[in-house]
């Protein structure tokens, strides 16, 4: 049966990315339970308000991208290759603008619940790792999600089949991780 085939065909190339989102999610959750993030969920308030709605966006506006560039790939507009043509360059542009924009608003509201509950906050701190960990991670996913559906569409693999876990992985691991590194460089300027 033609339906048999389709579904036998998805699983195919979705299994083998769940399974490594599954042990990538398992490092992610890792470095998030780990002693280093306590320590910096302690000195940096509102850390831990900000971090899911840090993650979620991650997968939101990156996810965004992979759609748009797999309706591109099907639809035969963007072809898969290297190449920056006007099509690839805005959606890229458009992806980058909006994490980064979500990552500061996400930092200015994080702040405002801060202080409507009294509870202190650094709004300079906020906005500094969240201006830090959503560059890192925008180039990092923008690179990787690009290279994953061009190289995995040459290959056979169609992009809807696969795109949803590799985004929602790479924002939680590149998430959690540049958090990290944004709460380091923002006590390395201060």
């Amino acid at each position: 049966m033609p339906g048999h085939d389709s579904a036998r065909e998805i699983y195919r190339q979705a299994l083998p990315v769940i399974g490594v989102s599954l042990i990538a999610g398992l490092f992610a959750g890792t470095v998030l339970g780990s002693e280093t993030m306590r320590a910096n969920i302690a000195e940096v308030p509102g850390l831990l308000l900000l971090l899911p709605a840090f993650l979620a966006t991650r997968g939101g506006v990156y996810g965004s991208l992979g759609a748009r560039l797999s309706t591109g790939l099907h639809q035969g507009i963007i072809e898969p290759r290297f190449r920056l043509d006007r099509r690839l360059t805005n959606a890229i542009v458009a992806s980058f603008l909006n994490g980064m924009t979500v990552s500061v608003f996400i930092a200015v509201v994080t702040y405002l619940t801060l202080v409507l509950f009294g509870d202190g906050g650094s709004l300079f701190q906020l906005v500094g790792v969240m201006v830090v960990a959503g560059l890192l991670s925008a180039v990092l996913m923008i690179t990787v999600l690009i290279v994953v559906i061009f190289v995995g569409y040459r290959r056979g693999l169609d992009p809807d089949n696969v795109i949803g876990p590799v985004v929602t992985t790479l924002g939680d691991v590149f998430g959690v991780f540049f958090l990290l590194v944004g709460v380091a460089a923002v006590r390395a300027v201060s």
